[in-house]
């Protein structure tokens, strides 16, 4: 091993400590004191409701751990967007868990945490997966109303999607095991079977406090909406339970007896570890962003047996694109390569670059794993298209056009990896958020922007101080240099693979060790969502 690969390594391992720390601090959520506020009143926290859920030594894929990462501050924050939502086992039958967190904000709903709820929904709704709703939630948070309750992507879009999954035949259950009120308590009796916890459970349009208000009653929350009120009287809840274990037994109970629907019917072989050690990962991918390497060193670390059969191999060379296995699974890969590569007409190109030649290639091989019904994985490490008078000429646009055409049409399952550089138009035509992956998470090395940070700063300073210039005043080279070292220390911050995780713009940040895991469960849970769409690409320029 050489002394690049050995910063490599130390720079790599540095970012998986600083994520596995930032994790710790999310999974606190509220912190020490809220949670033996939790404990005091007989209840687990969101997490442990999840764990004791769960099949005990089974993966559990957490999506969205990162959601509100620093934001709303002015309000003391929204770790992890206050709800825990993820892909778990229950009774060996995958399913995803939505786990309001009571430690922060009593579990209020802020704009990020209906995001959150709904990209839950997503992924169950996509891949037909059963839903686990673990409700205890204030409702929403009073201060951001007008940025939750009202617009298509709020809050009431999630009872709309208990209904929408109702008729779909996809089985919702609801655990009431703390506050549910207001429009929030539609969600769990719009699921298929609610249950409640006696005495921490409660359900109610109103509270007694508004209840007093509005109607001059008054009665207690327990009397207005607790656990022998709706099991009793009203008939609201199914049944009640002494504790949150009692209750969590109950649905495992459910699932052990629900029956099994059709799947999509992707191959599968029993699984292989790479032959090629995945610890290398960490020195093979470069600390500097603009350093060359090979991506195909990259796959055979990811892949089964380290065996990938690349499709023109001779052909578009800026793009790896060719069949593997992933934890058993059949793929079909399509990647940026980052070495400098001869095209077929002998020029170099540069690495992390779409040219022409390789769209199409990537376009035609989308097709084929249609075709065959093959699951295509993304790993994006991509500066963009080519620009310039000979690409231009060319028809870089048309060759462009006609991958994202065929990508975003693709009737298989999509998932992304995002290892480095996400930039432009190749954020989308590898497919970024906008064009449905499955799942999309990232490594701590990724970076997601219009343009690189460097570039992006030059052309912000060219337009200001142009602005400037026009107005009279000039600027001295000092005076430039400080406001180049503000923009591009902003434009970083945004780069961040953090900044795109407290937005949802990926589900995750994962170790790169994580990545076979995140693709063979994202690959499990599509697999129960039969392909009923034929692949057609519309119009399209030949």
């Amino acid at each position: 091993m050489d002394l690049e690969f050995n910063k490599n390594e130390d720079s790599l391992k540095l970012l998986c400590y600083q994520l596995d720390k930032k994790l710790k601090e999310v999974y606190l959520g509220g912190g020490e004191k809220k949670i033996k506020s939790q404990h005091e009143k007989g209840k687990l926290t969101a997490r442990e409701r999840i764990q004791y859920l769960v099949d005990p030594e089974s993966e559990f894929l957490e999506v969205g751990a990162f959601a509100g990462e620093g934001m709303y501050e002015e309000y003391g924050g929204c770790p992890s967007a206050g709800v825990v939502t993820g892909i778990g086992y229950v009774n060996r039958r995958q399913c995803v868990i939505v786990a309001n967190d009571a430690t922060v904000k009593a579990g209020a709903w802020f704009p990020i945490t209906a995001k959150k709820n709904l990209r839950a929904q997503e992924i169950s709704i996509e891949n037909r997966l059963p839903i686990i709703y673990l409700v205890d939630s204030a409702g929403v948070f009073l201060p951001l109303q007008d940025e939750i309750f009202p617009d298509k992507e709020h809050f009431g879009r999630q009872f709309r999607n208990n209904a929408k999954m109702s008729a779909m035949g996809i089985v919702q259950i609801a655990a009431i095991m703390g506050s549910c009120v207001a429009g929030g308590a539609y969600l769990p009796i719009m699921s298929d079977e609610a249950m409640i916890v006696d005495k921490t459970g409660s359900i109610f349009l109103a509270g007694s406090y508004l209840v007093k208000a509005a109607v001059g009653e008054t009665v207690d929350n327990e009397t207005l909406g607790g656990a022998t009120t709706h099991c009793e009287i009203s008939g609201v809840t199914d049944n009640k339970y002494d504790n949150d274990q009692q209750c969590l037994d109950a649905i495992r109970g459910i699932f052990d007896k629900l029956g099994y629907d059709s799947k999509a019917g992707f191959n599968r072989k029993t699984p292989a570890a790479p032959k090629k050690d995945v610890e290398d990962l960490f020195g093979i991918f470069p600390q500097d962003r603009v350093k060359p390497y090979d991506m195909g060193e990259v796959i055979e670390r990811l892949v089964d047996n380290s065996e990938f059969e690349e499709y023109k191999a001779l052909y578009g060379k800026s793009l790896l694109c060719g069949t593997a296995r992933i934890d058993g699974w059949a793929v079909g890969i399509i990647a940026n390569q980052r070495k400098v590569v001869k095209s077929k007409k002998g020029e170099m190109q540069m690495g992390g670059v779409i040219y022409s030649d390789s769209a199409d290639k990537a376009a035609r091989f989308i097709m084929n794993c249609n075709q065959r019904k093959i699951p295509i994985v993304f790993l994006q490490d991509v500066s963009g298209f080519m620009v310039g008078s000979r690409a231009e000429h060319g028809g870089i646009i048309k060759d462009g056009a006609k991958m994202v055409n065929a990508m975003a049409n693709s009737v298989v399952p999509k998932f992304t990896i995002i290892l480095g550089n996400s930039y432009g138009a190749g954020n989308y035509a590898m497919c970024g958020k906008a064009y449905d992956p499955r799942l999309i998470y990232a490594w701590p090395t990724a970076q997601m922007a219009v343009m690189s940070g460097a570039a992006a700063a030059k052309t912000l300073l060219q337009i200001k101080v142009a602005a400037l210039k026009r107005k009279g005043n000039a600027l001295t080279i000092e005076d430039e240099d400080k406001m180049l070292a503000e923009i591009t220390d902003k434009y970083n911050d945004q780069l961040s693979p953090y900044y795109a995780a407290a937005r949802l713009w990926v589900d995750g940040i994962i170790d790169p060790k994580e990545t076979r895991k995140v693709i063979s469960m994202g690959i499990e849970a599509a697999d129960h969502a039969p392909i009923t769409e034929k692949f057609n690409v519309g119009v399209i320029q030949t």
